[in-house]
């Protein structure tokens, strides 16, 4: 399940400005699970809800204020597979368009998997 250039309206950074003006980010979000009992069943309660899913992270990055943009990669992969059993890996890039004036984003991307039972 992909989720492509999720834009976020947040504070995020650790800069004095940063730290009052909000900026953008763009997510972009890997979710692995087994789509086939989705599939046969055409129902979403057998697979995760890729809005549900945006809806928590734009409120994740809205209530937090992180300073870095690592800490929201790394808790929301974690936490999604913690809300998500389904799920068996998660991964997120967040990038953050307006850091670097001659760069297109910086950002970074972060992957857990589920560890096996």
């Amino acid at each position: 399940m992909l989720i492509r250039d999720l834009e976020i309206r947040c504070i995020v950074g650790v800069l004095p400005r940063e730290r009052i003006e909000p900026q953008i980010l763009r997510l972009d979000v890997e979710l692995d699970l087994d789509l086939a009992p989705a599939a046969a069943a055409e129902a979403v309660e057998h697979t995760v809800d890729y809005a549900a899913v945006a809806a928590w992270l734009a409120e994740r990055a809205l209530s937090r204020a992180y300073r870095l943009v690592e800490t929201l990669a790394v808790e929301s992969c974690r936490d999604l597979l913690a809300r998500h059993p389904s799920l068996t890996r998660a991964a997120i890039t967040v990038k953050k368009p307006a850091a670097v004036p001659a760069a297109a984003w910086v950002g970074c991307r972060y992957e857990a998997r589920r560890s096996p039972p």
